[in-house]
């Protein structure tokens, strides 16, 4: 992916506004957006899988 290509996916994901009307944008902005929104996601279950992960750890280590 080039450099346009990840500055429009930002502008995107920027652009974007939960409920909004979609009959405006145009089919790339929606794809960009779509792929924004699920590298977004993919990287809040990390961070959630890491602290759930870290949660697990020390409740394990309080019940010893």
């Amino acid at each position: 992916m080039d450099g346009d290509e990840d500055e429009d996916k930002a502008k995107a994901i920027a652009n974007y506004t939960i409920g909004q009307d979609l009959v405006e944008l145009s089919i790339k902005e929606i794809s960009d957006t779509i792929e924004a929104l699920e590298s977004e996601i993919k990287r809040l279950e990390t961070v959630k899988s890491k602290k759930s992960d870290h949660l697990s750890d020390a409740a394990a280590l309080f019940k010893s």
